[in-house]
């Protein structure tokens, strides 16, 4: 049965572009997102990977550690990852993991046999600090990921792992949310004391807590 949002993220050890890493020892108490890439040199991930180094900053902002996947042996990641900087005008700035066994891809039910027997989908895994899995989402071979997206939920995942609100569709860090329907108008005055707009009872908007 694949991996569902609620489930513990597998822990593997793995040889990677940084050395050999045990994934646990690697998150250490972090969010992380864990992708996948088909194989090596695929056009679509050389700019997925040049783009999200391009990202590095955003997501140490957020305390966000990454880590790619490709299953292609160890030596034949290092004339990808210079193509990856020559092409993209970023040098990968996270681990990139060799699963030429595909333990890793197995494990994370990366591979769908329906797409293909022997190539990682686009696989996309966000994990909390608690080592759960926040989010997964899987992408065909021929469409790129949007990784602004990503960064986005990981701000509303954030967001709403601490406060007892929701996000609304498109909302973006800084919007206003959504008061759950788990917390009463009562416990909502403490927490709001400037009030809130009710479009419906179940339905109070409120200014994004800082």
């Amino acid at each position: 049965m694949a991996l569902q949002i609620g489930d513990t993220a597998p822990d593997f050890e793995a040889d990677t572009t940084e050395g050999r890493i045990r994934f646990y020892d690697y998150i250490d108490g972090s969010w992380a997102v864990l992708f996948s890439h088909p194989k090596n040199y695929t056009p679509v991930c050389t700019t997925e990977l040049g783009y999200t180094a391009k990202l590095g900053d955003e997501f140490a902002k957020r305390g966000v550690k990454v880590m790619g996947l490709s299953v292609d042996a160890l030596d034949n990641h290092d004339g990808w990852l210079k193509d990856i900087e020559e092409t993209q005008g970023s040098a990968l700035n996270f681990p990139l993991i060799a699963d030429s066994d595909r333990k890793v891809a197995t494990l994370y039910e990366m591979i769908h046999p329906n797409a293909s027997d022997s190539m990682t989908v686009r696989s996309v895994f966000v994990i909390g600090p608690d080592k759960k899995i926040k989010l997964t989402m899987n992408y065909p071979a021929s469409t790129g990921r949007n990784f602004d997206e990503i960064l986005r939920v990981i701000d509303s995942l954030q967001l709403t792992a601490n406060h007892k609100v929701a996000t609304p569709v498109n909302w973006k860090h800084g919007e206003d949310v959504i008061i759950v329907p788990a917390v009463t108008n009562e416990e909502a005055k403490v927490q709001y004391p400037d009030g809130w707009k009710e479009v419906r009872p179940y339905l109070r908007i409120v200014p994004q807590p800082r």
